[in-house]
């Protein structure tokens, strides 16, 4: 019997602001297809999603802009770092995806890079961009956040304010 030990942390990258410059929506879980030096990097924790999105283009899904960089030990195919990749998904969620990105001139945005039953997956979301003062909207509505949880905190504490 062979018994697959758990990965410590299968999340290899998180695009975090995707969620301060888009507003996002639905979101999918893709396949990527990648080079074997690529998927080594991938393991070593090494990749950025910021600046990167996702196009359909004759009916496929394929990914721009995410830097995967060089595995220093490979020999063969070690070059693209940020080449488009085809991303793996169902002809129907294809479909849907670009219906909702032509009709309401949204965004694919990749969220989450990471690895499940050894594969490498990535999550993708639709967004809208955020205009500038939503953007400070969301920063005074996190800071407000913080502000009453401190002072929750120093009250259960038994400080004065």
């Amino acid at each position: 019997m062979h018994v697959k030990k758990p990965e410590v942390d299968p999340v290899v990258a998180r695009n975090r602001k995707a969620a301060h410059d888009y507003q996002l929506g639905e979101s999918w879980e893709a396949g990527m297809v990648l080079q074997g030096p690529e998927v080594k990097a991938l393991r070593a924790g090494r990749a950025s999603l910021v600046g990167g999105f996702a196009m359909v283009e004759n009916r496929e899904i394929w990914l721009h802009g995410v830097h995967i960089p060089q595995y220093s030990q490979a020999r063969w195919f070690n070059d693209g770092s940020r080449r488009k990749r085809k991303l793996l998904l169902h002809r129907a969620q294809i479909d849907k995806i670009e219906r909702k990105v032509n009709e309401s001139g949204l965004t694919i945005v990749p969220v989450v890079l990471y690895f499940k039953d050894g594969r490498a997956k990535i999550e993708i979301a639709l967004g809208r961009g955020k205009k500038t003062w939503d953007k400070r909207q969301t920063l005074a509505e996190r800071e407000a956040t913080r502000e009453t949880e401190r002072a929750v905190s120093r009250r259960l504490k038994g400080h004065r304010d």
